[in-house]
This record gives C-alpha cells, sequence and structure tokens, in this order.
C-alpha cells in the first residue's frame, strides 16, 4: 500500500470507530454487564478491513461518507457478534482475541452469547432506523436483505456449521473453498455490496463485478489467515497462532502447502483486480485494499 492509502485506511479505521460509539447501547442501559460485554466485543481493536471496504466502495460508487457510517458500523456489530461466538467453549474455544481475553473469558459465557446476540440485532437495527433519512425505503430493505443473506444459512453460520462438521475430516480445495466463501467470504462480499447500494449501483454487470471483487478478496483474506496461523506470532496476531492445528482443522496450508497458500492468494488477488478492469481511478483504493490484504503480517 502506498502512503497515502495507509493513511486512508487509518482514516477509515477512526472514523468508523467513532460512529460505532453512537450506535453501541448507553452504559447503564439494563442495569447489568451486557452493554459493556458488547462495547468490549466490538471496540477491543480490530483491523476493520469490512469497513474499509463500505468506505472505499461506496465512495467510488458515489455515495457519501456519512451516509456509509451506518452500513460500515452495521457490518461490524455483525462481524463482532461472530467472533464472540466462534470463541466461544462449543465452537472454536479461544481465550485470546485481539490480543486481549476473549469475550467470554472476560464477562463469562452466558454474557458473551446475549453480549453477540444483541450486537447481531443491533446490526439490522442500525440500518433500519440511521438510514430513513438518506435513502428509500426499498434501498434499506435490500440492504437488511443483503446482510442477513450473508450472516445466515447462506453465509456465516452456514459456513461454521460446516467448519465444525469438518474438524478431523480431510477436505479438497473445492470443499474448503466453499465453506470459507460462507463462513469468512460472505461478510465481505456484503460490505462490498452495501457500499454500492448506498451509492445507488443498479447496473447489474458493475454490480456482478463488485461480487466477484469481493468473492476474491474474502477468500484471500482467510487464506492469508490461515497462513498467518501458522507462521505468524501470537503477539502480532493477536489470537493465540497454531489453533487451527491444534483443533486439526481443514486449512489452506494443510491442503496446498505454505508455498501453495501463498501462491494461491496471489490468484485471488489478481482475480479481484481483474473484476475491477475497466474501472476508474476512483475504484484504486479498492485495488489496493485487495493488495494490503495478501500482504498483510496479522
Amino acid at each position: 500500500m502506498t502512503e497515502s492509502i495507509v493513511q486512508r485506511f487509518t482514516h477509515y479505521r477512526a472514523r468508523v470507530d467513532n460512529a460505532l460509539l453512537t450506535h453501541l447501547p448507553a452504559a447503564d442501559q439494563t442495569g447489568t454487564t451486557l452493554e459493556a460485554a458488547m462495547h468490549y466485543a466490538t471496540l477491543n481493536g480490530g483491523k476493520r478491513v469490512r469497513p474499509a471496504l463500505v468506505y472505499a466502495t461506496g465512495k467510488a460508487c458515489g455515495a457519501d461518507l456519512d451516509t456509509l457510517d451506518v452500513p460500515a458500523c452495521a457490518i461490524e456489530f455483525m462481524h463482532a457478534y461472530s467472533l464472540v461466538h466462534d470463541d466461544l467453549p462449543s465452537m472454536d474455544d479461544d481465550d485470546l482475541r485481539r490480543g486481549n481475553p476473549t469475550c467470554h473469558i472476560k464477562y463469562g459465557e452466558a454474557t458473551a452469547i446475549l453480549a453477540g446476540d444483541a450486537l447481531q440485532a443491533l446490526a439490522f437495527t442500525t440500518l433500519a432506523i440511521s438510514l430513513r433519512d438518506r435513502l428509500s425505503a426499498d434501498i434499506i430493505i435490500n440492504m437488511m436483505d443483503e446482510l442477513g443473506r450473508a450472516s445466515g444459512i447462506e453465509g456465516m453460520a452456514a459456513g461454521q456449521a460446516i467448519d465444525l462438521q469438518s474438524v478431523g475430516e480431510s477436505l479438497n480445495l473445492q470443499q474448503l473453498e466453499s465453506m470459507h466463501r460462507c463462513k469468512t467470504g460472505a461478510l465481505i462480499r456484503a460490505s462490498v455490496i452495501l457500499g454500492a447500494t448506498c451509492g445507488k449501483v443498479t447496473n447489474a454487470e458493475i454490480i456482478e463485478n463488485l461480487r466477484t471483487y469481493g468473492d476474491a478478496v474474502g477468500l484471500s483474506f482467510q487464506i492469508v489467515d490461515d497462513i498467518l496461523d501458522v507462521v505468524g506470532d501470537t503477539e502480532v496476531l493477536g489470537k493465540t497462532q497454531g489453533a487451527d492445528i491444534a483443533l486439526n482443522k481443514p486449512t489452506f496450508p494443510s491442503i496446498m502447502g505454505l508455498d501453495g497458500a501463498r501462491q494461491h492468494a496471489v490468484q485471488q488477488r489478481e482475480r479481484a483486480l481483474a473484476a475491477l478492469d475497466g474501472y476508474g481511478k476512483e475504484f484504486d483504493e479498492l485495488r489496493e485494499l485487495a493488495r494490503y490484504i495478501v500482504s498483510r503480517s496479522h
């Protein structure tokens, strides 16, 4: 990434962090630790790649940043919920997330489950309420539909179910990619489409190319995550290095080897860039984000 892109990515991260604070509930709303757990799970660091994709796509498609704050927050609430639940003892059983104790370690398992439930609901109410004065009801409904599909039986939930069922099993590359298109890729694709929808893009060809871009970026993101699980450092990663190996999960390096996985990540990056062929410089941030995702160290 060039310095200017690094600065813009940092700006997006700061912007969405500020916006998230305006949508999270007040600390004393229920008189319990639920709100604190929601704040902890959402604001406890994070790369904010998904909001950055919302902003970059939306800007490329003519949307303003104030409007894009809303889907950027909704996407991050949904992502935070998924991490809280993925970390639970009955799921991936992780005790470290973003360099800190996971939500259930900090607040207890029951509160963590409720915090995830509340964050998922908050993702939808944020879209439903906060865009009323900016976009038509039809556009808002389409955005909620996109987010719901990416999060449920056609997306993250299905991917996590396949992931849990695949522990100790041998998957081929096609099966592994199919799983991660749901578990990781669906919300990344949705980030791109929500940004475009805020820009009121309706051209089917553009939407399809952006979906291809999001699909390729989502796969490259997961491939790099799998590589870093093998070669990364716990302090840099912010989560336990080697967790996938310890759980005997199928990964891209376990199927393709480290070199093969690295090459496959580059191939996906090139597929993402090819999807933007013919589009102008306003799409350069998306191009740079695709490159960044493959080159990142955490």
